[in-house]
């Protein structure tokens, strides 16, 4: 059995090959920021020692490493290595994939099926994988940037184990400029403060740093660059964000959460995430709209308002100056009290309506624009409460066969405390002139 370090049979890298794959491991043990896993405590540095592989998914974003692992994974235990991509395979390759690695099974040769975006995968192609993960033809590796609970379905997941790449984080991008400028034999044309702006331009991304530092050494530079002159030269890496994935809903939660915990500053910052990745501003105001009733409510009436007056400032004003409208409805938000009372109340209200049915009710309150539903007892000893004393009559609007209920409890937070005065104030003259 093979250990984590670098296998003999590896071919050698053409010259003429990309930084990055010059720089790409040779062995586990040279795969940065993934310890967790390769490590000897980590789940692949685990199956690794026993000389066992299962089925395995990694999951995690763009240029963390999960090929170059399944690649090195294959090595490390003796197997037969067969790449393909959902991209641009259908079932026609997969039924030689899986022949080819019938025959070699026959020889004694295991295969590792490495499958890069398993996801495009649809369900159907997903489920041809089943027999031959089951019966030992192939030890299926898949790769994916989308969760696996929503992309993949549920008996694949049962037959392997979900691994999760990090984001590689400045520690491990730093590990990969070393490497380079080893290779290189000479130091990025870079100074201190333009070093740490191309690590955070990476986002993460090894793949695409490597790439920005191959351009840097294609690349005649006189004197050291500072941010500005990295900058001129070199684009950011475009942050990963699909408006219909996970990556979407994550930041709509971060989002909403932030304005519930009346965080405004982690508030804006999720909120300029979210449109500076190109989000729809009419989705993220829908959903201020939606905190606004939900959790804020009548401790604070004017945020619904502040949220629709933002919607119609940005259909008004366009992009960008009616993103300004879009911030400030969330700062409001933000620093508005808060109250999920009435959220509560609907909840509470609907499944008391749907527990009781069709009850009538009370005849008093009822209309009689007929004599027939006058002489039956529509609206008879109905107290008109603007005749009342204070305009409150105490009447009863209760079904008689229910006792009445408490669906709405007011904070006493913002407005809502105000509310809950009124109340216990209605309830008092209630109690005052019940019938004894």
């Amino acid at each position: 059995m093979a250990d984590l370090f670098a296998p003999d049979d590896l071919p050698p890298v053409p010259a003429e090959a990309p930084l990055a794959d010059k720089l790409r491991p040779r062995a586990l043990a040279d795969v940065v920021g993934q310890d967790h896993l390769t490590g000897p405590d980590g789940a692949i540095g685990r199956m690794v020692a026993a000389g066992r592989l299962s089925s395995i998914i990694l999951w995690g974003p763009p240029g963390t490493g999960k090929t170059t692992i399944s690649r090195l994974l294959a090595d490390a235990v003796g197997m037969r290595f067969e790449p393909i991509s959902a991209v641009f395979s259908g079932v026609a390759d997969l039924k030689k994939v899986f022949a080819a690695a019938r025959d070699h099974a026959r020889r004694g040769e295991k295969t590792l099926l490495f499958v890069d975006e398993i996801h495009r995968f649809n369900r159907a192609q997903q489920d041809s994988f089943l027999p031959f993960v089951e019966d030992g033809t192939v030890t299926l590796v898949g790769a994916t940037t989308e969760n696996p609970s929503f992309e993949l379905n549920a008996a694949l997941l049962s037959r392997a184990q979900v691994l999760i790449l990090r984001r590689l984080d400045a520690t491990a991008l730093e590990q990969l400029l070393e490497r380079a400028e080893s290779l290189m034999e000479r130091p990025l044309p870079l100074d201190a403060a333009a070093r740490e702006a191309l690590l955070a331009s990476a986002d993460g991304d090894g793949r695409f740093l490597l790439n920005q530092v191959e351009t840097l050494y294609s690349i005649d530079v006189p004197q050291p660059l500072d941010p500005a002159g990295l900058s001129a030269l070199l684009h950011r890496r475009v942050a990963v964000y699909d408006k219909d994935r996970e990556g979407h809903y994550n930041l709509i939660s971060a989002l909403h959460k932030s304005l519930r915990g009346s965080d405004p500053q982690a508030a804006l910052y999720y909120l300029a995430r979210m449109l500076t990745a190109g989000e729809e501003p009419l989705y993220v105001l829908r959903r201020l709209v939606r905190f606004a009733v939900e959790d804020i409510g009548l401790a604070d009436p004017q945020a619904v308002v502040q949220c629709l007056a933002a919607k119609d400032s940005y259909d008004f004003l366009g992009s960008p100056e009616g993103e300004l409208a879009i911030v400030q409805a969330c700062l409001y938000c933000a620093t508005a009290p808060k109250s999920n009372a009435a959220y509560s109340a609907m909840k509470s209200a609907w499944r008391s309506a749907r527990e009781t049915g069709s009850l009538m009710p009370p005849q008093n309150i009822l209309n009689a624009p007929t004599k027939l539903m006058k002489t039956i007892g529509y609206g008879k000893g109905y107290q008109y409460d603007h005749d009342a004393q204070d305009g409150f009559s105490g009447d009863n609007y209760w079904p008689e066969e229910m006792q009445p209920q408490s669906f709405y409890a007011p904070t006493e937070r913002g407005f809502e405390a105000r509310i809950a005065e009124r109340m216990a104030y209605w309830d008092r003259l209630r109690a005052e002139r019940r019938p004894k």
